[in-house]
């Protein structure tokens, strides 16, 4: 899979503040890029260059194997946290005006918005003000303002803040369909259960150093501690207890279960779960097996905690 943005050896200092140290990022064709970190990690200074909003004091940034020109701007959509609507004009007329500054015509503009707000149901905000509309309304209004040029890179900076759950849910849904037509999408957030839902590859940020990048499947490879979560039913429990501590780490659980069974998180150490699963079957019914995978949220923990 080729990239669609090239990330080199980018350092970015405000005064004696480093907010970027020698950054390299890859973000592959077609795929949702979650940018993680803590406040401050660097991620909005990054965006800001990649959106030539500020420049790198060092280091490159490549679009499409190209490097990064003033033109590029035109590909790349950016809806940024803070919201940038000029609150006295009318809905229509804003949209109309900054869609033609991203290229468009005043025609293919009025197509795409005509496409867009039938598509999100707000067909009759059309004249009124940004100022009418309440905070989830305007960012719908951004995000059709983001994506109505179809721009090979999307930028989205915590896209479901102020959003209730069935808008935000309706925006990951076209999220997704952006992804299926073959859009990129670069999305930072904090929201750990919408990277584990959006998210194909994931980068770390933290004290502006990249810390992990990779396929969350990967990283999640990576950071797996061959832990699983078990329940059984079982009539002689001491005996069980005994056979499991002589091969493998076991200690209590808890995880919902529609049986009253026994609860363990058992290590696996250098053995496999064939062999623990042997043992559970002789001394019982095994009603629940699940390896613990590290969840988005126990690897930013873990990695911020240990740097």
């Amino acid at each position: 899979m080729s990239n669609i943005l090239e990330v080199r050896n980018v350092v970015k200092k405000y005064g004696d503040y480093t907010a970027l140290n020698n950054v390299s990022l890859s973000v592959p064709k077609g795929s949702i890029y979650g940018l993680l970190g803590p406040n401050g990690a660097g991620k909005t200074s990054l965006i800001r260059i990649i959106n030539q909003i500020t420049m790198p004091d060092s280091g490159e940034v490549f679009l499409d194997g190209e490097k990064l020109q003033p033109h590029h701007i035109q590909h790349i959509g950016y809806l940024p946290e803070e919201r940038g609507l000029y609150k006295s004009m009318k809905v229509g007329e804003q949209c109309l005006y900054l869609a033609q500054l991203k290229g468009l015509s005043k025609q293919e503009a009025k197509k795409q918005l005509d496409f867009w707000f039938e598509k999100l149901g707000i067909q009759g905000w059309w004249n009124k003000k940004i100022e009418e509309l309440s905070k989830g309304m305007a960012q719908k209004v951004q995000f059709v303002v983001t994506v109505l040029h179809k721009p090979k890179l999307l930028i989205f900076d915590e896209p479901f803040s102020g959003f209730d759950p069935v808008n935000a849910n309706i925006i990951k849904d076209e999220i997704l369909e952006l992804k299926k037509q073959g859009s990129t999408i670069i999305f930072s957030t904090h929201r750990m259960e919408s990277v584990e839902e959006l998210c194909d590859h994931i980068a770390l940020i933290h004290k502006s150093n990249k810390l992990i990048e990779g396929k969350l499947t990967d990283v999640k490879r990576e950071f797996r501690t061959h832990h699983f979560e078990v329940g059984i039913l079982t009539a002689n429990v001491e005996g069980l207890m005994y056979d499991l501590t002589q091969k493998f780490t076991v200690n209590p659980a808890d995880f919902k279960s529609l049986n009253d069974d026994l609860k363990l998180e058992i290590g696996l150490g250098n053995a496999n779960p064939n062999e623990l699963l042997s043992i559970l079957t002789q001394r019982g019914q095994v009603t629940h097996f699940v390896e613990k995978i590290p969840t988005a949220n126990e690897i930013f923990i873990k990695t911020v905690s240990q740097n």
